[in-house]
């Protein structure tokens, strides 16, 4: 049986939690403390709830960041000094370069592993081999409803509750776009991860009255050719802000710790 901790305890993580796969388990939640009663009541006992990574006296096969950004910052390079593997879907937080460089660093000193989740969006493995060949643009643009955006900086850059139209109201690096929307833009980094970086990779954000699916459009040209495709998921409805296919790319790292990573 595999084990795995648990990096948070909101809408994701429980989705993920639900659905991890057979010969996968849960052995350590880390999140604060005022969830550890919940925890220990639902899991009866079976998961030892944490505050911090040093609490741990296993090793988990996988630590699985389903938390913030703020969680990736806080507790990433304890995970990895560990040696441990730290799978991270707040891709966001690798928009602080300063943090991006502790983590890597880290990583190289301490064998340690992280893995960049696919996260919302499709495509990144021939991202990532266009990368290889010589970049030119990649454009993205995500489309969510009026809902998705409440509780982020969108609130000041456009009136939600009277929007009647598709329109975008940002515009801008996915460096720009992951620090100024961390709970909304960790596709836009996920994107510049593997492909062009942070600054060189432009995004565009956009709020649609008219759905309540999150669109994601990603243009790419370079010396192979070029691509593009949309994405249209479903949010989650725990949390208009999460996507579920956001939570399935978190299943599917667990899955390959039972098929030797192996993925089809």
């Amino acid at each position: 049986m595999k084990k795995i901790m648990m990096m948070g305890y909101g809408a994701m993580a429980k989705e993920v939690l639900a659905r991890l796969p057979e010969g996968v388990e849960a052995g350590w939640i880390l999140a604060r403390e005022k969830y550890h009663a919940e925890i220990n009541q639902t899991f009866a006992g079976r998961i030892q709830a944490l505050t911090h990574p040093d609490q741990c006296s296993g090793e988990p096969d996988l630590v699985l960041e389903c938390a913030s950004q703020q969680a990736v910052a806080e507790f990433g390079e304890a995970v990895l000094k560990r040696g441990w593997r730290l799978a991270v879907i707040s891709t966001g937080a690798l928009a602080d370069a300063a943090l991006q460089l502790r983590l890597q660093q880290t990583c190289i000193r301490h064998n340690g592993q992280l893995m960049v989740l696919s996260g919302a969006v499709a495509g990144m493995d021939g991202l990532a081999s266009a990368r290889e060949g010589g970049l030119e643009s990649v454009t993205y643009q995500s489309s969510k409803s009026p809902a998705s955006w409440r509780g982020s900086l969108a609130e000041k850059l456009i009136d939600l509750d009277s929007v009647s139209e598709a329109k975008v109201f940002f515009e801008g690096s996915a460096r720009e776009a992951a620090r100024m929307f961390p709970a909304n833009a960790n596709v836009a980094a996920t994107i510049a991860l593997y492909g062009l970086g942070m600054d060189a990779t432009r995004v565009r954000l956009q709020v649609d009255p008219h759905t309540q699916r999150n669109t994601h459009r990603l243009q790419v040209r370079g010396q192979f050719g070029e691509f593009q495709f949309e994405l249209c998921g479903n949010p989650l409805a725990s949390n208009p802000k999460t996507s579920t296919l956001a939570a399935l790319s978190a299943v599917q790292a667990c899955r390959c710790l039972v098929n030797g990573g192996f993925i089809a």
